[in-house]
C-alpha cells in the first residue's frame, strides 16, 4: 500500500512525536509513514525516541547555520527523501514565507490552545497556558492547523477542547492539554491529511 512520507520537525522532548509513533504502531496512522525526524538542535530527547523506533533522524543546527542556510539544508533533506507531509511537533522555529509557500497545505502544526485564542507571534510553550489562566477562560484545548506565512494563521484541521480546573497552574494545564488533546488530534490529523493526499494522487 502506498503511503505518504512524513518528516517530523522537533526541538525538544518529542512528546508529540511519541504520540505519532504510537499511533503508527496502533494502526491509527495507516496512510503515512514517518520517514525522518529532523531537529534544529542536537542533544534533544526526541532524537532518542526516533532511534528507539528505528526512524532515521538528523540535526540541522539552526543556531550554527543561520536561518537561511538552515532552511536551504532542510529543503535539501525533504526533497532528497521525497517527503510529502511535514509535521511540526514542538518545533520552536518560525519558518519563513519562502519556505511555507514552497509547501502549501503540506505542513501541519499543533498549537496548545483553541485558535484564534492565545495564538500568533510569541505564543508558544507555557506562555500559551499562562495567558489562558490569566484571562480566566474556562475551556482551552489544542488545534492542528496547516502552516502558512502567518504564525498560527493557516486553515484549521482539527480542534479538541479541554476544561480548565480550579487550582490549575500553567504546568498542570500544559500536561492536561497534551494528554487530552494534542496527543489525540495530531496523530488523527496526520492520518486524515495523508489520506486526502493519497486520494488526490490517485
Amino acid at each position: 500500500m502506498e503511503k505518504i512520507k512524513v518528516a517530523v520537525l522537533v526541538s525538544g522532548g518529542g512528546t508529540n512525536l511519541g504520540a505519532i509513533l504510537k499511533a503508527v504502531d496502533d494502526k491509527i496512522i495507516q496512510s503515512a509513514e514517518i520517514d525522518i525526524v529532523i531537529s534544529n538542535k542536537s542533544g534533544v530527547y526526541a532524537l532518542e525516541r526516533a532511534k528507539a523506533h528505528g526512524v532515521d533522524s538528523i540535526v540541522i543546527d539552526k543556531k550554527a547555520l543561520g536561518a537561511k542556510e538552515f532552511e536551504k539544508q532542510l529543503v535539501d533533506v525533504l526533497e532528497s527523501r521525497g517527503i510529502g507531509l511535514i509535521v511540526l511537533a514542538g518545533f520552536m522555529c518560525i519558518l519563513s514565507e519562502d519556505f511555507t509557500k514552497r509547501y502549501p497545505e503540506k505542513i501541519i502544526n499543533v498549537h496548545p490552545a483553541l485558535i484564534p485564542s492565545f495564538c500568533g507571534k510569541g505564543y508558544y510553550g507555557l506562555k500559551v497556558h499562562e495567558e489562558a489562566l490569566n484571562y480566566g477562560v474556562k475551556v482551552t484545548g489544542a488545534t492542528v492547523h496547516f502552516v502558512n506565512e502567518i504564525p498560527d494563521g493557516g486553515k484549521i484541521i482539527a480542534q479538541k477542547a479541554v476544561e480548565i480546573l480550579d487550582g490549575d497552574t500553567p504546568e498542570i494545564l500544559q500536561k492536561r492539554v497534551m494528554e487530552n488533546a494534542e496527543w489525540i488530534i495530531l496523530p488523527r490529523a496526520v492520518e486524515s491529511v495523508a489520506k486526502d493526499m493519497l486520494k488526490e494522487k490517485n
